[in-house]
């Protein structure tokens, strides 16, 4: 893969505009905190590991720009940057990792540097030994259901659950993927479809509500998706829509996978049941893309994420191998 969703340059991070895929590839510049902040929270810049190194990243650029930098005054960007979405555990983790790691004692514009620098190469190996471990799953001629983004644009490498089947891919295994479009933002239609029709793979889009016949169908052999936080037990939060995909899949007796880093367990919460789960503005359902499909004044609830039970899943595939769940 040769997609770079995010890159520092000098004191400047450079993402691509996710906002504006499939339809343009563009780039931000961002070269100060609170744009990095603006762009997590607009979804400029998506996917939990990919904010979890963004957010590092905005740590690096307020110490550049600010003389005399203390750990106090780190402590509030990163606070600031831990607020722009409240969902992800991967964010908290890297803010809290690169904070750790100063002091008043020490260089702290270096320091943060070396230690965002070290996020996102141990997130770009991590993703390729999940693609390993996961690709040990698939048969030659299988058939992956896949729910919103979880590939290099939401990631520091080439991605959770896309990477498995790019890693798939490469050991000359022919699959083939169906695409949720993930409703309301089209996150499945608009990145997932363009990432793999960018690495030729043989992807076909379908709608949320076309899994359940496709599965009883028997055209589905296992479904892949990512996961923005799990809980202790294994209870885990992803892209609205998942759970539904979870229980058609225990329903057809098809596995069931989440494809996650170690930096996506939540030790310090029991259950899913203690995940924060983030609403969005009613705006994205009821005007999506500039385009009203509701009527004026309607009551909208639009959680962005949804928590998967983990006796749902058949196993988690992480950087450490494959852990069978239920």
């Amino acid at each position: 893969m040769n997609i770079k969703t995010l890159e520092l340059i000098d004191n400047t991070l450079r993402i691509i505009d996710q906002t504006r895929l499939p339809g343009e590839l563009v780039y931000l510049n961002l070269d100060n905190y609170y744009d990095i902040i603006a762009a997590i929270k607009s979804l400029a810049v998506r996917g939990a590991p990919a904010i979890g190194i963004a957010a590092a990243y905005g740590l690096v650029i307020a110490a550049g720009a600010k003389p005399n930098v203390d750990r106090a005054y780190m402590q509030q960007v990163g606070e600031e940057l831990k607020a722009a979405r409240p969902t992800a555990v991967n964010l908290m983790w890297a803010v809290d990792r690169a904070l750790g790691a100063l002091s008043d004692d020490s260089d702290i514009a270096k320091d943060a540097r070396r230690v965002a620098l070290a996020i996102h190469e141990e997130d770009r190996l991590l993703c390729e030994k999940i693609g390993v471990n996961g690709a040990a799953l698939i048969n030659d001629g299988d058939t992956i259901l896949t729910h919103c983004n979880a590939g290099a644009l939401a990631t520091g490498g080439i991605g959770t659950a896309l990477g498995v089947i790019y890693t798939c891919q490469e050991q000359g295994k022919k699959i083939k993927v169906f695409a949720d479009e993930t409703r309301p933002l089209l996150q499945g239609a608009r990145l997932t479809t363009w990432e793999l029709g960018q690495a030729g793979i043989d992807v076909t889009l379908i709608t949320d509500s076309t899994a359940g016949l496709l599965m009883r169908r028997g055209e589905i052999d296992h479904v892949i998706v990512g996961a923005d936080r799990i809980a202790k037990n294994g209870d885990f939060a992803n892209k609205i829509g998942t759970y539904p995909l979870a229980v058609l899949a225990k329903a057809h007796d098809i596995p069931f996978y989440v494809a996650a880093p170690y930096s996506t367990f939540d030790n310090a919460i029991e259950s899913g049941d203690d995940i924060v789960i983030e609403e969005r503005a009613a705006e994205e359902v009821t005007e999506g893309f500039d385009r009203r499909t509701a009527p004026e004044g309607v009551a909208v609830y639009s959680p962005a994420f949804d928590v998967t039970p983990h006796d749902l899943v058949t196993a988690y595939v992480t950087d450490r191998g494959v852990e069978r769940g239920a």
